[in-house]
């Protein structure tokens, strides 16, 4: 059977996604990598490589040595993270796929999967509904890069028929790690405080209504996509891709059903204008249409579940 890599799998999604693609296609068939250990629960369930994905010669020596033929390259600055580094977030945002891709034009690798983001968008964007195509004009240094990587991955795709696939994630939210830099974070961090101190001071001001998503749809729509046969997909740049969307008072009040005592404040910081310029939700027509994309979790059903589990994770 064909080997998969996820580069950048101790991250919020690759963490979740390895899991799921060696229940799919077995332990042995998913290699797991990383610039640093992976979740416990992902070491031990199979192969890791320890991984900079800046060092060309050893990304492509890891896929001769376990003949890779899928790659998902999730290793990526992050909003807030990159707002700080920006001349770094761009090195390691760019370089990194542009490697991959022209490992994939030489024929070393068959498909790839990789993740743009709402952050395309930019304050001139429609702010309801924001279609497929529509104006794109970002302005952070993750949102630049983003929209770059889309220019790029249409390209090698258009003139060197490299089979790149990718969606423009959401918020998402997820129970397994911990917040990594994001701007929408603060869906991740409210929940670890809710129940360890029963108060969230919240980094975002509390209308500030952003397109979100629960994990285990964004790691189901990701496989989907990158299983789909090729002639469903139409669009090489990225997908939309919509969940829920919602605000954190709006999210504050959900758990608030679960923890009466529950309060939360507000301090915005550099992350509200980064999250004023993003859409407030998503028309994902296209992913509907095209590969069969449904998100299965709303508010009330992730909020349950998200509880649940960090209690689990913190007892």
């Amino acid at each position: 059977m064909s080997k998969t890599i996820v580069i950048g799998a101790s991250g919020q999604i690759g963490s979740d996604l390895t899991l799921e693609l060696r229940n799919r296609f077995g332990n042995d068939n998913v290699i797991a990598s990383d610039i640093k250990n992976a979740a416990d629960d992902v070491m031990s369930s199979g192969p890791f490589e320890t991984l900079d994905v800046m060092d060309e010669s050893g990304v492509a020596a890891v896929f001769k040595k376990h003949d890779i033929s899928k790659v998902y390259l999730l290793a990526a600055m992050l909003s807030g993270s990159a707002e700080k580094n920006p001349k770094k977030a761009w090195d390691l945002n760019m370089k990194s796929l542009l490697s991959i891709l022209d490992m994939a034009k030489e024929g070393l690798i068959k498909k790839v999967f990789w993740p743009s983001s709402i952050a395309v968008f930019g304050p001139t964007t429609p702010k309801e509904n924001t279609p497929q195509l529509t104006i794109m004009e970002p302005s952070t240094v993750y949102g630049i890069s983003k929209l770059a990587g889309e220019r790029w991955c249409e390209y090698y795709f258009n003139k060197y028929g490299v089979d790149v696939r990718g969606v423009r994630y959401p918020g998402l939210i997820s129970y397994k790690t911990e917040a990594g830099g994001g701007t929408t974070d603060y869906a991740v961090e409210i929940f670890y405080e809710a129940i360890r101190a029963r108060k969230y001071e919240c980094f975002l001001s509390e209308n500030t209504l952003l397109p979100m998503m629960f994990m285990p749809d964004a790691i189901r729509a990701t496989i989907d996509l990158v299983e789909a046969p090729a002639e469903k997909v139409k669009i090489r740049s990225s997908y939309n891709l919509s969940g829920i969307s919602f605000d954190p008072k709006g999210l504050a009040a959900e758990i608030k059903k679960h923890i009466p005592e529950f309060t939360i404040s507000y301090k915005p910081d550099f992350r509200q204008q980064i999250a004023e310029s993003w859409p407030g939700s998503i028309d994902d027509a296209e992913a509907r249409a095209d590969w069969g994309w449904k998100h299965e979790y709303d508010i009330t059903k992730m909020t349950d579940i998200m509880l649940k589990e960090i209690k689990k994770k913190l007892a």
